[in-house]
């Protein structure tokens, strides 16, 4: 970057921390939280959710990539460059997300045969990097999984072999946590359910707890490893009936320590993921955040800085607790640049943070308090128009990132480089 832009983002920046001071927001302060804050990013955006087992099945069980935009990753040697292009243009230290079905290895090993070694290469990468791994046991693609259910299962054979599989993925994911130093989240989410309505609603959820109690029997040390639940609503061909729902995954989770995951796709679309996390709080230690983009259903779009992004780190702001939200993005979309969703839907969550670390929250807290609630909209309005872009442009500045669009052009030459090549 030439001295000139980087003076005028200066200058900005100096309008922008006047402005903010008014309020008595520090934004040098703001931007050092942000420094510490980290996104875990998905490896599945990267290949179209189709990994690298050697029988490998593809995505199926309510999920589903689309789109054929060449340069997609066929190989994790591919896949891990890819991800080293997006995160050097993401401002700050972020972790990746890894599912099981992105094992690197020559052998051909069943889905509840899989241990740690499996996953070496990503470990020694993760290190040289100095980046933190989070983890997903695979329990969709698979036939073992192509009657719609796997741990709530009534057929035994089945709910065994899934039963094994998460409990092997939860001994590598306290593995990864153990040797990189840094906790590693394994959440479990599970496809089971029908595609119209069951008559046994009940059996199918005491056959899943009956699982999760046999595999939370292992304890394991929480500085290696975080257990995480998924809720969802329902997917494909499991339209009617979805056994791990919003109030079975909330309700086991709080009686046994495991922390909450909620996707922002996994809810009715009139229902507002920000207004759980509060209620939420107050009955677990932490929580999970995927942080995606439904449009008319749980579709896994890019995300992008809009209003329910927003709400969401708003709400965590409002309720201080940064440090017990973990933030995870799960979106997958094989019609654009892969690398772009990726960076696009990165900066936008980290442009959400940084708004709502920047809301002026006391002035609208005692409006609210006074009982005046007129004040209240009005600040919260006229907060929407502080010039969070010129703080944003210097924390990328500070953190030797491309300001702006600018990142695209990297895009593009990795495009005509590396992608178009594949």
């Amino acid at each position: 970057m030439n001295r000139e832009k980087e003076s005028r983002i200066n200058e900005g920046y100096s309008y922008a921390k006047e402005k903010y001071a008014a309020f008595g927001v520090d934004t040098d302060n703001v931007i050092s939280k942000l420094k510490d804050l980290k996104i875990s990013l998905h490896c599945w955006q990267g290949d179209d959710v189709n990994g690298f087992e050697k029988n490998a099945g593809g995505a199926d069980g309510g999920i589903l990539s689309t789109g054929n935009y060449p340069g997609r990753a066929r190989n994790a040697d591919e896949l891990r460059a890819d991800f080293e292009k997006a995160l050097s243009l993401i401002p700050g230290k972020h972790r990746i997300n890894l599912h099981a079905i992105y094992l690197d290895t020559d052998e051909n090993v069943e889905r509840d045969q899989i241990t740690t070694e499996h996953f070496r290469k990503w470990i020694d990468w993760a290190k040289r990097l100095g980046i933190g791994i989070d983890f997903n046991p695979t329990c969709f693609g698979h036939p073992m999984a192509s009657s719609g259910f796997t741990i709530g299962s009534k057929d035994e054979k089945i709910r065994q072999f899934w039963v094994r599989h998460i409990k092997a993925c939860r001994k590598i994911a306290a593995d990864i946590g153990k040797e990189l130093n840094s906790p590693c989240i394994m959440n479990t989410w599970l496809p089971d359910g029908m595609k119209d309505t069951p008559a046994d609603r009940l059996g199918y959820r005491m056959q899943m707890k009956k699982s999760l109690d046999e595999i939370f029997q292992d304890k394991y040390d929480k500085k290696h490893l975080i257990d995480a639940f998924e809720s969802k609503l329902f997917g494909i061909g499991v339209e009617s009936y979805t056994v791990a729902s919003h109030e079975f995954v909330l309700g086991y989770s709080l009686k046994n320590g495991i922390t909450p995951c909620m996707d922002m796709g996994h809810f009715h679309l009139t229902e507002s993921v920000a207004d759980k996390i509060s209620s939420v709080l107050l009955f677990s230690d932490d929580l999970l955040l995927h942080v995606s983009r439904p449009v008319r259903w749980d579709s896994d779009h890019v995300v992008i800085l809009n209003d329910d992004l927003l709400a969401v780190a708003q709400e965590i702001k409002r309720s201080n607790a940064f440090d017990k939200v973990y933030y995870a993005l799960d979106f997958f979309d094989g019609s654009i640049n892969r690398i772009t969703a990726w960076v696009t839907g990165t900066r936008a969550a980290l442009k959400s943070i940084l708004i709502a670390l920047l809301e002026p929250t006391d002035h609208i807290l005692q409006a609210e308090n006074d009982g005046n609630y007129g004040n209240r909209l009005a600040l919260s309005e006229e907060f929407k128009t502080l010039p969070f872009g010129a703080v944003w442009d210097k924390f990328c500045l500070d953190m030797g990132v491309p300001v702006g669009a600018e990142w695209l052009k990297n895009i593009k030459e990795y495009e005509d480089s590396v992608l178009s090549k594949r």
